[in-house]
């Protein structure tokens, strides 16, 4: 029986055929719906909820920030997987910030496109350093703020793993590099959102820029 339920959202009809078609080769995930722009999508949700959410970004009527940004306010337990040809700071990044867990290009290989969409629904949303980089100086850019001192204090080693995922490291890297288990790091970054009340990896660095809490030498 299929474990991630998905929504498809774009404007392109191909897009979304080839999209449903890579991702339902895996019998535990199933496509549940498709809509065209974002305004469709959130009219999906009001009627039945997927598991993951793979959102285009430039759509007609609502587009996918707009769209992310309503969706990951009014059902915050649905992950979604920013998916566009752009990965440009005003494409991708605004995005991230919205709401998203993560982020593909379209000509992703199908596997890479697969892996993403268990990646969000498992809340391990992985960035390459380039992206991880890039939306630390779009918060920074675009919201400062002083938030450092409402945000409960992290340990040592909970600090040492944002700094790690800040250079866009995986959960196995992080493990590799700290000379743990990969247990013990997914352990650290649940601590980190349960105290700053956050929902995955992506939000953790949104949250940290904005409080100043991590940069880049």
């Amino acid at each position: 029986m299929p474990e991630i339920r998905v929504l498809i959202v774009d404007d392109d009809p191909l897009v979304r055929s080839a999209l449903s078609h890579f991702v339902s080769r895996d019998p535990e995930v199933e496509v549940i719906g498709q809509a065209d722009n974002g305004r469709d999508a959130i009219g999906f949700l009001e009627r039945d909820l997927p598991d993951v959410v793979m959102m285009d970004v430039q759509m007609p009527e609502m587009n996918g920030i707009e769209a992310t940004a309503a969706i990951a306010k009014r059902w915050p337990d649905v992950r979604i997987l920013a998916v566009t040809t752009l990965d440009g700071s005003d494409t991708v990044l605004p995005m991230l910030s919205a709401g998203a867990s993560g982020y593909l290009l379209k000509d992703s290989s199908a596997e890479s496109i697969l892996a993403g969409v268990r990646e969000v629904h498992s809340g391990a949303s992985s960035l390459s350093p380039r992206i991880a980089e890039l939306l630390v100086q779009h918060v920074r850019n675009t919201a400062p703020s002083s938030e450092a001192a409402a945000l409960e204090e992290l340990t040592e080693r909970e600090t040492e793993v944002l700094q790690r995922l800040s250079q866009g490291m995986s959960n196995s890297e992080m493990a590799q590099s700290l000379i743990v288990s990969e247990g013990t790091v997914k352990a650290h970054l649940g601590r980190i959102m349960a105290k700053w009340h956050v929902r995955d990896r992506v939000q953790i660095l949104v949250v940290a820029a904005r409080a100043g809490l991590i940069d880049f030498r």
